[in-house]
């Protein structure tokens, strides 16, 4: 490379990673929590970084950290059910979220109509994927499910994810 060539990592600038985090965080999303069916039995995980993708294909996407303990399980299935969880969930969110291996003790779920990926009682809707890709994103996964059955469960308000603390819409 020339001396008057760069590359673009040599012109990102140094990002604080708690920087990064409070910018960020003053962006409010969604929280879901994505379930699959591994051999070794099921699997989910809390996920606030979910977006629709394409409808033709139906895709939908989330964001994985390269070092989620979930992560081996969901690519073992080869599928995946995105659960969009309501306000009052933030107890079985706190479930997903942890690192415990029985974290869906107690939980009553339902196996969804394609994949047989666990749906969490009392959503307010889910998604069910075959996993189309998987892309690099620094360190994290970017997860690519193509959509095989969708529904929705009940209405209720949506669990909000904001500035560290989760909540509801206000609308």
């Amino acid at each position: 490379m020339s001396d008057d060539q760069t590359t673009a990592e040599s012109m990102d600038p140094a990002i604080e990673s708690a920087d990064f985090r409070r910018v960020l965080g003053a962006f409010p999303t969604g929280v879901t929590v994505v379930t699959a069916v591994s051999p070794d039995g099921p699997v989910g995980v809390a996920i606030g970084s979910f977006a629709s993708v394409s409808l033709d294909p139906p895709l939908v996407g989330f964001f994985l950290g390269t070092g989620s303990s979930s992560w081996p399980g969901i690519e073992a299935a080869g599928h995946f059910c995105v659960n969009v969880l309501a306000a009052d969930q933030v107890e079985l969110c706190g479930a997903m979220a942890s690192r415990n291996p029985e974290k869906f003790d107690g939980v009553d779920t339902t196996p969804a109509p394609a994949t047989g990926a666990p749906i969490l009682p009392d959503v307010l809707a889910y998604i069910d994927c075959r996993i189309d890709r998987v892309l690099d994103g620094g360190d994290h996964h970017i997860i690519l499910g193509r959509v095989q059955a969708l529904d929705t469960v009940r209405d209720a308000d949506p669990m909000v994810f904001f500035k560290g603390g989760y909540g509801s819409y206000a609308g």
